[in-house]
């Protein structure tokens, strides 16, 4: 298979991923209520606090529903972010910047996690599962630029061999 190609659909599923994910923030309220709903799904350890979580944003939505914003702009912000992948899809060598900033937005998650966490009370457990997205998320894209070095001529040690830029 062609290097552009193999780049191309390791984008398109990293781009799916991360919208999934925010579209998953929208319907969050009944998604909790489903999974609260069905109990033998969920770890014996995780349904008190599950069932917690799902009483919280109850309330929060019925008293407050302007908070619930808070949830559509995080999915927008996720659809918005898979949207920059665009530029590596069309011309990875010129935009392989995304896929560091990418990487760099990857390892930011773990600091957040681990200091936004404690502060709102969030049990250890769920802190490892926030953090496992990133590190998962580095996976593609160590990959994915990897090849755009090599499609840019790049060797291993990340000198030029090939391609010279004229600007």
């Amino acid at each position: 298979m062609p290097l552009l190609k193999k780049i191309r659909i390791l984008l398109v599923f990293f781009m799916i991923s991360l919208a999934l994910s925010g579209i998953t923030a929208f319907p969050a309220e009944s998604e909790l209520a489903w999974l609260t709903a069905h109990p033998g799904l969920v770890p014996d350890g995780l349904e008190p606090w599950l069932q917690s979580c799902y009483e919280a944003l109850k309330a929060t939505n019925s008293q407050y529903p302007m908070l619930a914003y808070g949830y559509d702009w995080l999915a927008f912000a996720h659809l918005v972010i898979a949207s920059a992948f665009i530029g590596p899809y069309k011309d990875p060598v010129r935009n392989k910047w995304v896929i560091d900033w990418a990487i760099i937005a990857c390892f930011a998650v773990i600091p957040l996690a681990f200091i936004a966490g404690p502060i709102r009370q969030i049990p250890i457990f769920h802190i490892l599962i926030d953090c496992s997205f990133g590190i998962i998320g580095l996976i593609p894209l160590f990959i994915c630029r990897k090849w755009i070095g090599q499609l840019d001529g790049f060797p291993q040690s990340g000198k030029r061999t090939e391609r010279r830029y004229l600007g």
